[in-house]
């Protein structure tokens, strides 16, 4: 695949519509929400998204709240994570339905209108366990999506 092919399937994710997903999901919860979008690499993305989990700081969020989409749209792959503080209310099977709720969008090459499915989806979940709170809420991490490193 060339490198032109690749940066175009990246450039068809909204910056700007995944960002403000992200600012509206926060404004009801104290959890933190990233996306990430790697480069086509070999191997399992599961170890690559976790690693990504760690560099982004969701693993050291206040409430051990952060939630990860991992995405890597030249394999049509991606993984949702959630640290331990959420995951410990919400279980697999939470994950397992917010990724099918993505599946779909993504298999047709929609990763904008996928992730913000995903956000909005998780942004409920994470407002009924950890609810804003305006007097002691801050943004621990950046709303941005991250394009950084896959490895």
């Amino acid at each position: 695949m060339s490198i032109m092919h690749q940066l175009k399937m990246i450039r068809a994710i909204d910056a700007d519509r995944i960002k403000a997903a992200i600012e509206e999901a926060e404004r009801c919860t104290s959890g933190e929400i990233r996306v990430s979008v790697s480069r086509f690499f070999w191997g399992r993305v599961e170890p690559v998204a976790w690693r990504a989990f760690h560099r982004l700081g969701l693993s050291g969020t206040k409430d051990r709240n952060g939630i990860l989409f991992f995405i890597v749209p030249l394999r049509r792959k991606f993984v949702v994570l959630g640290d331990e503080g959420i995951h410990a209310h919400v279980g697999r099977e939470f994950w397992e339905g917010v990724a099918a709720a993505m599946s779909g969008d993504f298999k047709k090459g929609r990763f904008s209108e996928g992730l913000v499915r995903g956000i909005a989806e998780v942004g409920k979940r994470l407002t009924v366990h950890f609810p804003y709170d305006a007097a002691t809420d801050k943004n621990e991490l950046p709303d941005e999506i991250d394009f950084g490193k896959s490895k």
